[in-house]
């Protein structure tokens, strides 16, 4: 082969991945650059936006108890879900793995139908079912007799965590569903067959299958639920802040852009260190089973 064909075969690599390339940093890299360097600026209600390289914004977000809640708050809720999601999205999963071909193709896509609606209308829909003396289920309830004032869900934790769970089942139940693709289904009835207990073949077969998928799934789920808006906005309200709502009330309503940023920065870089800690963990514990 030829220096300039041996040159040309180096460079096509580069060449392809050019556009891709390009595209990335316009629509990420540089964006995520300009906010952090935003979390540096001042604020003031009169001044506006000063670009001078200030701590201030950080400064305040560590010493204030106020923004330790809301990411508290933010992580506890995300962790809940996530836990939530692992208990019934496991056992949905195994079903679906031992269902045959065409209930597994329908109730496939009843799992997947709902990431065809948007996030908005499904939270919407808890709002409507348990808002308050209106919501429907609350209404049915009461007018049977079995509880006498509406269930708490609208703006509180427990219903950001059950509509947050709602929302990202789907992809806790296809990352336990594709572990299980590795999974013989004659492996344990040959283990009945040598006399082990249902107890012995979900501790002995099963578990060890499911645990890498739930442990994938929960990375997504957790760094889904820490970020979202939506829902913890609808069914939180303003009463119930988490990192996401109060980085958008601080761009669009207080108009104060640099705390925004310094908030949203935060929760990047916390999310960013958690996931590729537990990734990097997974894969070194679990390591035969993601070849």
């Amino acid at each position: 082969m030829s220096m300039a064909a041996e040159e040309r075969s180096l460079r096509a690599p580069w060449v392809l991945t050019a556009p891709a390339l390009m595209l990335f940093v316009g629509v990420l890299l540089i964006p995520l650059a300009m906010t952090v360097m935003l979390s540096f600026h001042d604020w003031g209600q009169y001044k506006g936006i000063e670009p001078v390289f200030i701590l201030k914004n950080w400064h305040e977000i560590a010493t204030d108890p106020y923004y330790a809640e809301m990411f508290s708050r933010t992580f506890r809720i995300a962790i809940l879900t996530t836990l939530l999601t692992a208990l019934l999205g496991a056992p949905e999963a195994y079903i679906l793995n031992r269902m045959s071909g065409r209930w597994k193709s329908f109730f496939l896509l009843v799992i997947l139908g709902p990431l065809l609606i948007s996030v908005v209308a499904r939270t919407l829909g808890w709002a409507l079912l348990f808002g308050g003396n209106n919501g429907l289920v609350n209404k049915l309830l009461i007018s049977l007799g079995l509880i006498g004032s509406p269930i708490p869900f609208m703006f509180t934790e427990t219903g950001v965590v059950i509509a947050l769970a709602h929302v990202m089942m789907p992809f806790m139940v296809l990352s336990v569903w594709a572990a299980l693709q590795r999974l013989d289904p004659q492996i344990e009835n040959a283990a009945m067959s040598l006399g082990a207990g249902p107890a012995t073949i979900i501790r002995r077969i099963i578990m060890p299958q499911i645990v890498p998928g739930v442990l994938s799934g929960a990375i997504i789920v957790f760094s889904l639920s820490a970020s979202a808006f939506a829902t913890p906005a609808i069914i939180g309200g303003r009463r119930l802040k988490v990192a996401a709502t109060l980085a958008y009330d601080e761009f669009l309503n207080t108009l104060n852009w640099p705390l925004g940023a310094a908030v949203a920065t935060l929760l990047l870089a916390a999310l960013v260190l958690i996931v590729v800690g537990s990734n990097a963990l997974i894969e070194r514990r679990y390591a035969e089973v993601f070849r």
